[in-house]
């Protein structure tokens, strides 16, 4: 059987659409499907159905699909291999951040990765709801995104995840408010308080769902964002209060206080999500261990302080 028709079954059953497959791939949806066509001649069985105006895979695609990722895997730790013996981590990588990470992460790794001589690295930034980080990795080689520790909506997708920090969230107040003075702070401090929220989906929002169950009452939500910047500038408004990520949320200025929040689990964990074939890539092996490393230095930097 071909690779890359072996590849494009793959990618119908992750995608779901023969449309989907041939914008991911560069080709016609008429291609792909004659390409798919072939492959179930080469298989001497059926491996897709109608359903509705498209296809499905049957039980005999899906089978082979989980095939066709190992042969995947296989012939990346091939490449990996030989580029090992190189000793040449050569190629491109697509990443693909969420902001907070962006900003205070990425620039360090970047820096770090240009002395690599032949690497190239190509990053931009998405923040989507929890349960789509997963779906990135169809388009990117290595997706960072986050989620509330032991909550893995990406469970079951076959991806590698590769822990890169578990970060406190703080609650964020203006430096006159009536609470900054506080050492920490408890669901009873913070419930009668307005707050400033995320889009529906967002990870922090489990947080507040907490703080609402532990002070038996709701919270009065004005605003929702998802750039932290956004939100900083409401916060020194005096228009609300927020989670404010301890690591990642660069320089807080003056006229913001962070204050640990007691009686709740309020943290986040931050991982980089890999297809298992991709994963073989020296090149993006190379990218991950300098994430792990510069991960581990920006937490270290913050315990320091």
């Amino acid at each position: 059987m071909d690779v890359r028709r072996l590849d494009l079954l793959r990618e119908l059953a992750e995608r779901g659409s023969v449309t989907a497959v041939a914008e991911a791939t560069g080709r016609t949806p008429s291609a792909v499907s004659q390409q798919l066509k072939v492959l179930e001649r080469e298989a001497g069985m059926p491996l897709t159905e109608r359903s509705g105006r498209g296809v499905v895979l049957t039980s005999a695609g899906h089978a082979l699909a989980r095939s066709a990722a190992d042969v995947a895997v296989a012939l990346e730790r091939a490449t990996a291999l030989w580029d090992e013996f190189r000793n040449h981590p050569s190629g491109e990588v697509s990443l693909v951040t969420f902001p907070t990470v962006g900003a205070t992460l990425l620039p360090a790794v970047l820096t770090d990765l240009a002395e690599v001589a032949g690497l190239v690295v190509r990053a931009t930034d998405l923040d989507p709801e929890a349960a789509e980080f997963a779906d990135l990795t169809s388009d990117f080689d290595i997706v960072l995104a986050h989620t509330m520790p032991g909550v893995l909506p990406w469970g079951g997708r076959g991806l590698k995840a590769v822990p890169l920090l578990t970060e406190p969230l703080d609650i964020g107040l203006p430096a006159d408010h009536r609470l900054a003075g506080r050492a920490h702070l408890t669901p009873a401090d913070l419930v009668d308080e307005t707050w400033l929220g995320v889009p529906p989906g967002f990870p922090f929002e489990r947080i507040l769902h907490a703080i609402e169950q532990q002070a038996g009452q709701r919270a009065t939500v004005s605003q929702r964002f998802s750039d932290m910047r956004i939100i900083e500038a409401f916060i020194e408004a005096g228009l609300g209060i927020a989670f404010v990520p301890r690591f990642t949320s660069g320089a807080v200025p003056d006229s913001i206080v962070l204050k640990p929040l007691r009686g709740v689990a309020s943290a986040r964990q931050i991982v980089a999500l890999v297809r298992p074939d991709v994963a073989e890539r020296l090149a993006v092996r190379t990218v991950l261990d300098v994430l792990v490393a510069r991960a581990a230095r920006l937490e270290h930097a913050h315990a320091a302080v």
